[in-house]
Parts: C-alpha cells; structure tokens; sequence
C-alpha cells in the first residue's frame, strides 16, 4: 500500500529547508466556501470560475502571488470578501487589509500598496486544501485548533502553499515564511517565537522571497551560529559556477559564506495525486566562514 507523500517524506526525512516557494508580494482573498482542486478555477458553489481566472491573471500580472484563504470552521465570514495585499521582500514588509461588496470588484483594486488598511498584525495561514493533496487536508486540519485556541484572531486556512509532502504546512506574513512537517502541538510555539522576532528552524521551510540556495545557506548559517532571529542572515550576494554556488550573508554587519553543491535526489513522490515519482533539488553544504 502506498503512504500518503506526508507519511512517506517523514519516514525518508526529507530536508525542508530550500522548498519555500517564490512570494514576493502576495493577494489573499478570502474566498469563504468550499474549494475546488484550484480555489479560483473549480470552487462553483462560491466562486464563478470565468470570473476566478480574470482575478488570477489580474493578480499575477502584477507579479503578485494569489492564495485564497478563510476563517477557520464556524468563524467563516459569511460570504464577506476580505482581501490582503502582503509585501514579503526583506525590507519591505508590509500588509494592507481592505474588503469589497462583491468579488468582481477585486478587479478594481489597486495592487500597488496604496489601498487598504495597514496593519502590523501577523497573518498565519495553514494549508487544509484537500481537493488539492489529502494531506493537507488531513495534517492541515489538525493543527488548526490548537491554533484557534491561542491566537484565532491571527489564523486563516489557506488554499494550495506547495510542497504537499511536507504537510502540515503553514506560512506566517508579512515575511512569508514557510513552515513543514508541522504537528498540533508545534504550530503556537511557531508563532510564539514569531512574535519574538524569531524562527523556528526545526520547522522552517524558508523565506518566500529568497531562492532555494539563499534558504538552505541561511539554515547552515543560524544552525552554526544559533541565531534565529527573523532579521538577520539577509543575502547579500549569490554566486553560480555550474553545479556550485557561493552565498553571502549579512550577520551584524559580517558577512557569512556559504557554499553550497546543487544536485538531484533519487525520484521520490512529493504528492498523494502523483502518477509517477520524479527527483527534486538537493543542495549539499561544501564549506561555511
């Protein structure tokens, strides 16, 4: 019988960190209803898809990454279109509530930070998109509650983060940071130490606005300098020569390098919906000054 890719990525421990999707600027729309395999596309009880495609192409011209997201059980918000526009590039963190009548007017929305209601207030999103992998549906799901009951205010379900194999996964903004492998009792620690201006590396993912190779350099660097301070190990230069690549951050105003070897795994099965196995990104770390 095959494992649920969840099941089968814990018992291979694969590595988490530098599997952090790209996010600079993001659009969450709550969208408060069922979904589909894409939240946008095939979600018809709450979403006509026509209009759904116009509000992603909408969004992703801007170079803006689109997530739907709803409150959690009976705190849904009753067909209310709030949206957030969120701003994840180091240095320029922000997010900006504001809510429309009707989902057709997200399109008349300015993306570019100027509407809306700043707010300094996180927004942690959990992954429960089970249309899209079961076990985010199953692992999602069971670390909302242990969540709600800390901090509801803060917690949102979201649809599809990727990286289904490393379910539950949750990502916390404005720094867009993913979080994996993330257990009912993991996820208030998580963002008690965010509220401290700091991360937990044990489950850390990495930042959305980062590449791969800049996540993994930063976990290498905070593991051997015990620092995880959110603000801190910010890249300063990354380098590529064929499969090798030199990474230099910024420590208190030394510089940490990082060099990394890019190869490929074995093929593994990220997703419970895969046909076929394929081999994903490994960075193996060569040195560190």
């Amino acid at each position: 019988m095959t494992l649920p890719c969840s099941n089968a990525a814990r018992e291979r421990g694969d590595s988490l960190p530098g599997s952090g999707s790209r996010g600079l600027r993001w659009f969450l729309l709550e969208v408060d209803g069922p979904w589909g395999h894409s939240a946008f596309l095939n979600s018809h009880k709450t979403l006509d898809p026509a209009l759904g495609l116009r509000i992603a192409r909408h969004v992703e011209s801007a170079d803006m990454r689109l997530l739907a997201i709803r409150r959690p059980g009976r705190a849904r918000g009753e067909g209310r279109w709030r949206w957030a526009i969120v701003d994840s590039r180091v240095g320029s963190t922000s997010i900006h509530w504001g809510e429309v009548d009707a989902p057709a007017d997200v399109l008349d929305v300015p993306l570019d930070g100027s509407s809306g209601t700043s707010s300094n207030v996180p927004i942690v999103a959990v992954c429960t998109h089970g249309l899209h992998d079961k076990c985010c549906a199953v692992r999602g799901r069971q670390v909302i509650p242990a969540l709600t009951d800390r901090y509801a205010d803060l917690t949102w379900e979201c649809s599809h983060l990727g990286g289904d194999r490393f379910a539950g996964t949750m990502i916390v903004f404005p720094e867009g940071l993913y979080y994996g492998n993330v257990d009912e009792s993991d996820a208030p620690s998580i963002v008690d130490a965010h509220r401290r201006g700091l991360v937990e590396p044990q489950f850390l993912r990495g930042r959305s606005s980062l590449s791969a190779e800049v996540q993994v350099a930063q976990d290498h660097a905070r593991r051997m300098l015990g620092d995880n301070r959110i603000d801190t190990l910010h890249p300063i230069s990354t380098h590529r020569d064929h499969n090798r690549w030199t990474i230099v951050l910024d420590h208190d105003r030394h510089s940490v390098t990082v060099v990394l070897e890019e190869g490929v795994s074995e093929p593994i099965t990220t997703t419970c919906s895969a046909t076929r196995p394929g081999s994903v990104r490994t960075y193996r770390l060569v040195s560190m000054a």
